[in-house]
């Protein structure tokens, strides 16, 4: 038990170190001001995980590449890559050859962004297109710059394919932030969104209109039977 503990302890130390000569600061100062900034609220082993996060993708905490978000629910911290930690990701793979961001519109209207990553291994792009019905939310950045907002989300969805990464992201945290409240998330096509059922009561249906059978009285008690014309089934 004692041995496991210390092997944690030294691999924290280490993914700290790496990030504190980066930094070119003393580990235990460094330590120190995360835990009052970026990683706010974090324990030694989260800590741990969080550094060896930044260290990986090279993402710089104390300008909000990456930071620590609370799962209430689950317990823990979730590491975050803000979106310009997404995008110093991107610029920083030795793969990566350039995107495109196409708005797409109907009447006029914008309804989607799409996003292609180009990658210097690969002979075609990476495509994502991402709704703005599915991922707008009630926010203020989301109706203040609509627009904007879609972008980031359809780079960000793209380069988690074109990269291959699952690290949440800012939208990921508030969505996830939503939910841990109990609260319904506000964006339409979400599954956590509480629609309003269907006024299907409303809709009143014309029932149709089948023709009586001719009476014969063949039967008992004057019985129906149905009288097919074949000439006209013709």
């Amino acid at each position: 038990m004692t041995t496991a503990i210390e092997k944690t302890s030294d691999q924290k130390r280490s993914a700290l170190v790496v990030m504190a000569n980066k930094f070119q600061v003393e580990p235990k100062q460094l330590l120190s001001t995360l835990k009052d900034t970026a990683f706010r609220g974090a324990t030694d082993s989260q800590m741990m995980a969080l550094c060896v996060v930044a260290n990986e993708y090279k993402l710089n905490p104390f300008t909000k590449e990456i930071y620590a978000f609370p799962d209430k629910k689950g317990g823990g911290i979730v590491p975050v890559i803000s979106c310009d930690g997404w995008y110093r990701i991107a610029n920083d793979h030795d793969q990566f050859d350039g995107c495109e961001l196409i708005e797409n519109c109907e009447d006029g209207r914008h309804v989607s962004t799409t996003c292609r990553i180009f990658r210097k291994d690969r002979s075609h792009p990476v495509e994502i297109t991402e709704f703005l019905d599915e991922c707008k939310r009630n926010s203020d950045p989301w109706n203040k710059q609509p627009k904007r907002m879609l972008r980031h989300r359809a780079f960000i969805q793209c380069a988690r394919v074109a990269f291959g990464m699952s690290v949440a992201d800012p939208e990921d945290a508030e969505r996830m932030a939503e939910y841990q409240k109990g609260e319904p998330v506000k964006a339409n096509g979400n599954p956590f969104k509480q629609e309003e059922p269907l006024a299907a009561a409303s809709v009143e249906i014309e029932p149709a209109e089948i023709e009586e059978p001719a009476e014969t009285g063949d039967g008992p008690d004057g019985d129906f039977n149905w009288e097919i014309n074949l000439e006209e089934a013709k």
